[in-house]
């Protein structure tokens, strides 16, 4: 066989194992992304320009929650803030708006505390996103009732929802699912 045949062979199955194994990185990437995100995956790719550039926009997430200091709350913190949440819950009885109020403050609290930066609704969505993305639609909606609330335009009904859907990330927070939270080994801090 000449040189020139051999390479008329192996630079076409060189060029195909190429493109089948960026195909497949592609592939693997996405998938983690997806089972990172789960919903909000497809939030993202559906409100994005293309998919590329969600991906691109949850990488960027990723990143940015990696330069954070997430902590987990010691014991006693965690006891303080159930108590403050059952108390939240029973006020709902007699104030429902100010019960709903106190639930959005003691989630942004919480955030704060655990090390989410509070700096705004649409960055808090951002942050929650690479570790409670499965949560964050309760999130969403109860903002959602809680704007409508403060507008005096939200029905006891509503404010009950919106009760029930802080709930669940307020409890994700508190316990972070029984995980403790993840120690970025890496930080601007570590660095200097």
């Amino acid at each position: 066989m000449s040189t020139d045949t051999l390479i008329a062979i192996i630079v076409p199955i060189a060029v195909i194992l190429i493109l089948v194994a960026a195909g497949l990185w592609i592939a693997m990437r996405r998938r983690r992304l997806q089972e990172r995100f789960g919903p909000e995956y497809d939030r993202t790719v559906q409100d994005g320009e293309s998919r590329l550039s969600a991906e691109r926009e949850l990488r960027s997430r990723e990143q940015r929650h990696r330069d954070l200091d997430i902590r987990e709350l010691p014991a006693e913190a965690r006891d303080r803030y159930s108590a403050d949440w059952k108390s939240a819950e029973e006020r709902f009885v007699d104030q429902p708006s100010e019960s709903v109020d106190d639930a959005d403050r003691l989630v942004t609290r919480l955030m704060r505390d655990r090390g989410y930066p509070t700096e705004g609704y649409e960055q808090q969505l951002r942050d929650l996103s690479v570790e409670h993305g499965r949560t964050l639609e309760h999130y969403r909606a109860a903002h959602e009732v809680g704007v409508r609330n403060q507008g005096g335009r939200a029905t006891t009904e509503e404010l009950r929802g919106a009760m029930v859907h802080y709930r669940a990330l307020f409890q994700e927070l508190l316990s972070d699912n029984g995980n403790p939270p993840h120690r970025h080994r890496h930080t601007r801090r570590d660095a200097a």
